[in-house]
This record gives structure tokens, C-alpha cells and sequence, in this order.
């Protein structure tokens, strides 16, 4: 047996202690790590024509304070442009726009975490001063006191992005000026892309779109890439899930009550993509950001992922 003068045995007892606390202190920083990706799904079977506030207040609040707290993300003073998607001259139901009760939510939160000024605007498709009341979105944002902007097509500004595909195209100045830009796509199908989610939600902020039909899974990237996302939120309280983008008919739309949040805006596409019925790994704009390094597809394996009934 090995003994022990007591000079020795305090300095094990110490360095044993010392190992102790250090792994403590380790696990104890590891669960407080903000989580990367969260998934919100409302308990029960969604009822079709149930109204959405409540439930979508609660599972866009729900999966923003599992994220961290809209506080991560929006500093106080900071100006924030949240990007629904509002091409379209289509109602809520339709499931053709961004879920306005989904961008209350999202509203309040910037504001309530300091936020001087929210706006909202997005590049539409359909007559913008149709398509904006339709949506239920700009009559939400009114009531809040978040700016709503009417993208002037003047006013778009040629920028260098030095993207694979796309070196330089015009974008809206006033989005990418703002401290925080928040892509809040309606999870839906596409006639061109099979899928249209978070980052194809930024065609909205350039003009000039016709260029990225050349290849639209290398230039979707090629914009992320420039906006840099530092949060990005799918709506899934009703989903498109055929003739889209713009939908219409109310049999191609399916009602999920799902919220999602995430700091990896592909890993959020591949989660749409799957809701939607989809190998991500074909979907080629998910792909090609994967590829590119821009995020993880496997999420649930590669992030710090949680899903939480509400």
C-alpha cells in the first residue's frame, strides 16, 4: 500500500477538488450554452380553421426564449427589419404569406428587448399596396407601432456581394443598413425551387430577380452568404404544400402549428424542407449552402437542437 505524507495528501485532495469544479463548472457552462435550433409544436391536432394568435403568439415567444431571448440578438437602440414574406395578394389562410400573428409576436419581442425602431417591407410580386393589407401584416404592424415601408424600386442600390454566381446586384439600402435583418419565411412549396423557406426569403430585399433564375440554388446562396443571418424564424402555423408560391386554393394548404427558430439559417431550410416532405439533401438551395459552409443539415445531430411541445 502506498503511503501517504500529509504534504501529498493535500496536494491530491487539491488537484482532485480542483478536477471536481473544473467539471462542474464545464457542464454547468455547457447547459447554459444557448441552444442553436428549436422547433415549437403546438400540443393536440391542429384544427383547420382554428384561430392562430394565441397559438402562434405562444410558439414564436416560446421558441425565441429557448433560443436565448430576443436580447441575444437585438441590442438596445439597434433599428431591426423583419422579412416577412408579403409578395403576395393573398389572406393568411391562403398560406401564400408570412403568418401576421407570427410577425406580432416577433414585433413585440424586438421591442420589449430595446429595439428603437422595427420595420417591415419586402420586394413584392403583386401590388404591394394590395398584397401588405391582405396579409394582415401591415394592419399588425400599424397597431404596434412597427414601420411599414413600400420598397421604392428607385432606390435600389447596386452592391458588391463577390458571390460565386452573382458579383454584384440591387439591393434595397434601407434593409441592409439596419443593425438586425430577421428572414421570416412562410414554410411553402415552389414551383421552381420545390421548396421556398429562410433563404430564399432574401430575394425579397434585391431587385432585379431574373438574374438569379440562371441558377437560383448558387445565387440564393450567393445572398445569404452576404446577409449573414444571426437568427432566422420559419412560420409553420399553415403551410403551403403544392402550387406555389402564390397558392390560393385553400385544399393545398395544411395546417401544422409549428414555430421554428434557429442561428443556422440551412439547418432551418432543411427542417422545411422535411415538414414540407422533403429529403433536404435534394433540395437544391439547401444543398448547395451546405456545401458552401454556410450551416448543417443534419441538425439534430450537429446542433444544439431542442424540440418543445407548448
Amino acid at each position: 500500500m502506498r503511503k501517504l505524507t500529509r504534504r501529498k495528501f493535500l496536494l491530491e485532495s487539491t488537484t482532485i477538488a480542483g478536477a471536481i469544479a473544473l467539471s462542474k463548472t464545464e457542464a454547468s457552462a455547457q447547459q447554459n450554452t444557448p441552444l442553436d435550433m428549436v422547433v415549437c409544436k403546438w400540443k393536440g391536432d391542429p384544427i383547420p380553421e382554428e384561430p392562430t394568435k394565441e397559438i402562434a403568439d405562444k410558439l414564436t415567444k416560446k421558441a425565441i426564449e429557448a433560443l436565448g431571448g430576443m436580447e441575444r440578438f437585438v441590442k438596445r437602440g439597434d433599428i431591426v427589419w423583419i422579412k416577412p414574406n408579403i409578395a403576395w395578394d393573398r389572406t393568411p389562410e391562403q398560406a401564400a404569406n408570412t403568418n401576421p400573428d407570427v410577425i406580432r409576436a416577433l414585433i413585440e419581442l424586438c421591442l420589449n428587448a430595446g429595439a428603437k425602431k422595427v420595420k417591415i417591407g419586402d420586394n413584392t410580386v403583386n401590388d404591394a399596396t394590395k398584397s401588405y393589407p391582405r396579409s394582415g401584416i401591415e394592419e399588425v404592424a400599424k397597431e404596434l407601432g412597427a414601420e411599414i415601408v413600400y420598397l421604392d424600386r428607385s432606390r435600389f442600390r447596386e452592391i458588391d456581394i463577390n458571390g460565386e454566381r452573382v458579383k454584384k446586384i440591387p439591393i434595397y439600402p434601407e434593409i441592409i443598413e439596419c443593425d438586425l435583418v430577421i428572414s421570416v419565411p412562410v414554410a411553402k412549396h415552389h414551383a421552381a425551387t420545390t421548396v421556398t423557406l429562410a433563404m430564399k426569403n432574401y430575394m425579397g430585399v434585391i431587385e432585379n430577380r431574373r438574374m438569379f433564375h440562371q441558377d437560383l440554388p448558387t445565387c440564393i446562396k450567393d445572398i445569404t452568404a452576404y446577409m449573414k443571418p444571426k437568427i432566422s424564424i420559419l412560420d409553420a402555423i399553415r403551410v403551403l404544400t403544392a402550387n406555389g408560391p402564390q397558392g390560393g386554393d385553400l385544399k393545398d394548404v395544411k395546417r401544422m402549428n409549428i414555430v421554428s427558430a434557429s442561428v443556422d439559417i440551412v439547418a432551418l431550410d432543411a427542417f422545411g424542407a422535411e415538414i414540407l416532405g422533403y429529403n433536404p439533401n435534394q433540395i437544391g438551395t439547401v444543398k448547395k449552402a451546405y456545401d458552401s459552409g454556410l450551416g448543417q443539415i443534419d441538425y439534430k445531430n450537429k446542433l444544439k437542437f431542442q424540440e418543445i411541445i407548448v
